[in-house]
């Protein structure tokens, strides 16, 4: 595990936890008195529904124990390896050859959050604090609720998953309460999916025509339904146009074709496909043509 002091997911910008209290200094005068690895992480983030570990490293416990206690109310969940809690989520893992002492909590929620502290029984008490983070996946599509896009141009979303600790199993796009197919007689239609930290979907439907219009959904595996309006207008220019395309700047439409062509290039050549033939080719047009596009705005 990295030493970054942050388990899971890295919080973003925007989030902010309560400022840990200060305990003892980690490492004590006597070397052979306990003390805490301070490599152990202090900020911790969890899935809503998933389980969250919580972990500090002892050394030189000797005859001492180990408790973890939750700040908030002063409670005290476990000692050594006893639970006191009748919550039954909560539950003590002690790994001998490590030294580590693990708070487990089962199927965490939002209230779950805050800190925990992990204390040795000596006098006085020492103590290492844990900041938890609960989160729940969210997906946004960007530039919504509502995006204009010209008759014959090529309508660009981009679904945005996040605080997520692992990418989503899958995204299904949606126009209306039907889901997208990608080999219908429309033709046009792709997807490109980038999983990471933030993983991020792009749906591009080139030529859109007034049949278009409506409501597009990104649903993922692991987050609530997002949703936009599209309005795919015949000579119109509401105040909200985005002449030539819905959802992105011109520079990000020209970064996505980019990625499109790449991703096809990587493809073919790691699957011994050839680059020449009729699908690919076509596929590579679509991304230069979206990008054509928006550079002849």
């Amino acid at each position: 595990m990295a030493n970054s002091g942050t388990s899971f997911n890295s919080l973003s910008e925007s989030e902010t936890l309560p400022p840990l209290p200060m305990g003892p200094p980690a490492m004590p005068q006597n070397r052979f008195e306990p003390y805490f690895d301070a490599m152990t992480p202090r900020n911790v983030t969890a899935l809503v529904g998933k389980s969250a570990y919580l972990t500090c490293r002892v050394r030189n416990l000797g005859n001492k124990t180990v408790s973890w206690i939750r700040h908030r109310d002063i409670h005290i969940l476990t000692v050594g390896s006893y639970t006191y809690t009748s919550d039954q989520r909560f539950q003590a893992n002690h790994h001998p050859e490590t030294d580590e002492w693990t708070l487990q909590i089962k199927w965490a929620q939002k209230r779950d959050a805050g800190i925990y502290e992990c204390q040795i029984s000596t006098q006085p008490v020492r103590s290492y604090f844990v900041s938890l983070n609960v989160v729940v996946p969210t997906a946004q599509i960007l530039g919504g609720p509502d995006l204009h896009v010209d008759k014959g141009s090529t309508i660009n979303l981009t679904c945005s998953i996040r605080f997520s600790p692992e990418p989503p199993a899958y995204i299904f796009w949606y126009h209306h309460d039907d889901v997208i197919s990608y080999d219908s007689s429309r033709g046009g239609v792709s997807v490109i999916t980038e999983k990471g930290d933030v993983t991020t979907s792009f749906l591009l439907i080139q030529h859109a025509d007034i049949s278009d219009s409506g409501k597009y959904s990104c649903s993922p595996s692991n987050a609530d339904v997002a949703s936009v309006r599209v309005h795919v207008l015949n000579g119109e220019r509401p105040a909200a146009m985005q002449t030539g395309s819905a959802g992105l700047s011109n520079s990000s439409l020209n970064i996505l074709a980019l990625i499109i062509i790449s991703y096809l290039y990587t493809s073919c050549y790691f699957s011994n496909f050839d680059p020449s033939t009729a699908s690919v080719r076509n596929m590579i047009d679509l991304s230069l043509t979206a990008s054509s596009t928006f550079l002849n705005v």
